[in-house]
């Protein structure tokens, strides 16, 4: 903020001041006490020299020092040592030296100039002091004392009647619990609410912050930042368009482009609302919510409804909860499912609630699906009830293989080698190596062990009294080529990361 914005919040807070402060009457400057009164013709004829416990009064305005001499056709006064200017009950200036205009009622001090206001001390070397509108300033750096906070800036006015201090360049805001910097605020001493208006940071001992915009009150460590605010706690940065955030309870809001970034983990939350309860160990996202999870090879990228995430001791995500309208996207996998949960201690995906999978050419369904990832590759899958894999012929026909449970093992992302158990049934399109067509294979047995290779079938080996033949192509009936509960959905598939925000 350039000082001519900070003049212009002045003078906007000025115009709700009383139109009487600005009209008063001039009044002269009245002696009280002096212990000696000195008028020389040839030295200063203008002014009366006043000597020991000198005391003046300008309406209601007490002024006391060493020595002074008093212009009394002018209606100024200049005051020499221990200067002290009593402007009300609470409000006191201290100086050195001083020029008093009664006319204008600008006091200007100098040297060790202290004003007390309360429990606010304002300490600097040169202060003005304007009893119309009541607005004391100093230009080459002062330290306010308030409570528990002390701020120091190079450019300062503090307004007497609002109790509000604004700073310019270079502020510095010590709290025991933290330091805060800005370019631009405000500090009221009364409600120890401050306001920025400009780059500021504050840094505790396991957080920071970064705003542009916003306020911070020092007495409830509770805050809302409107402008490229970011809030760092350990692993953790919560970031939005606009945040609340409740500093001792850890508690914030995040609100439009909210995200939640865990460094750690290298995963990242997004959505057009947030939610952080850090004492609670958990967080969510909504509204076109997102996960991203990253690797060194890919990222995967997740999208529901609602996200939550849970922490462990350290703050980190431990478990990632996705509900409803489920999709997820990485190169080399993708699903959807109404609702699924991720374990990042074991990096298990669990899928509920009508799941499919898709690798490569296969397309897998069940109950529920349970996949193990191992240096962010696919490791292995169970498929539980109604497990159900599809993958297209060169024929455009399927490859099917059915069963009640499955697991599946992967190489290198490619499914490789598949134990059906329960009730197995398959259907797939045998081929020599040039991909002629040998036969149309359709079995039944209890269990099964299917070993793939280039995502084709290359051995079956039956377990338990298996029911079927290889036959001819003529001799299959196009009514057979299709399993019961067969069901290919290869168009909801994502195929770019934007695509999981389309159910």
């Amino acid at each position: 903020m350039s000082r001519k914005t900070l003049y212009k919040i002045i003078a906007a807070t000025l115009l709700m001041l009383p139109l009487w402060s600005f009209s008063q009457e001039r009044t002269k400057i009245l002696l009280e006490h002096a212990d000696s009164l000195v008028h020389s013709s040839k030295i200063r004829p203008e002014f009366q020299r006043l000597m020991g416990n000198v005391r003046l009064s300008h309406d209601s305005t007490i002024l006391m020092c060493d020595s002074a001499f008093l212009n009394d056709e002018k209606n100024f006064v200049l005051a020499y040592g221990n200067v002290h200017i009593q402007v009300s009950d609470t409000l006191n200036l201290f100086g050195d030296s001083l020029n008093y205009d009664g006319n204008s009622r600008i006091a200007k001090i100098w040297s060790k100039v202290k004003l007390i206001d309360n429990e606010t001390t304002l300490t600097t070397d040169t202060l003005s002091f304007d009893r119309i509108t009541k607005i004391a300033s100093y230009e080459y750096w002062g330290k306010i004392v308030n409570d528990k906070n002390v701020l120091v800036s190079k450019l300062g006015y503090y307004h007497t009647q609002t109790k509000e201090f604004f700073f310019k360049e270079k502020v510095v805001l010590i709290n025991p619990e933290y330091v805060m910097h800005s370019d631009t605020l405000m500090y009221n001493t009364v409600t120890k609410v401050t306001y920025f208006y400009g780059p500021s940071t504050i840094k505790g001992k396991e957080d920071s912050i970064y705003c542009e915009n916003g306020w911070y009150n020092t007495h409830t460590d509770v805050a809302r930042f409107r402008k490229n605010g970011w809030i760092y706690h350990l692993d953790q940065v919560l970031t939005g368009d606009s945040l609340y955030y409740e500093r001792k309870t850890g508690y914030g809001q995040a609100f439009k482009h909210a995200i939640l970034i865990d460094t750690v983990q290298k995963t990242t939350l997004t959505g057009n609302y947030g939610e952080l309860q850090r004492k609670k160990g958990f967080a969510f996202m909504t509204d076109s919510a997102m996960v991203k999870m990253i690797d060194k090879k890919d990222t995967l990228f997740m999208h529901s409804d609602t996200v939550y995430a849970t922490f462990d001791t350290n703050q980190n995500i431990k478990k990632i909860l996705c509900y409803y309208k489920v999709k997820f996207f990485r190169r080399d996998l993708q699903g959807m499912c109404d609702s699924m949960s991720y374990h990042g201690r074991d990096s298990t995906m669990f899928l509920y609630h009508d799941p499919v999978f898709w690798s490569e050419k296969n397309q897998l369904t069940a109950d529920s699906i349970k996949l193990t990832l191992l240096n962010s590759q696919i490791d292995s899958m169970i498929l539980y009830n109604s497990a159900f894999i599809i993958s297209k012929d060169d024929s455009n026909k399927y490859n099917q293989v059915k069963g009640r449970d499955m697991i599946g093992f992967f190489r290198n992302n490619e499914l490789y080698k598949i134990k059906v158990i329960g009730n197995s049934e398959t259907i797939y399109f045998a081929r020599e190596e040039d991909r002629s067509l040998i036969g149309i294979t359709k079995i039944y047995s209890s269990d099964m062990l299917i070993f793939v290779e280039k995502n084709q079938i290359k051995t079956i080996t039956y377990i338990n009294e298996p029911k079927g033949t290889t036959y001819p192509e003529k001799d299959f009936s196009p009514y057979d080529l299709k399993l019961k509960g067969f069901i290919w959905i290869e168009g909801k598939r994502p195929l770019t990361k934007m695509d999981i925000f389309h159910w």
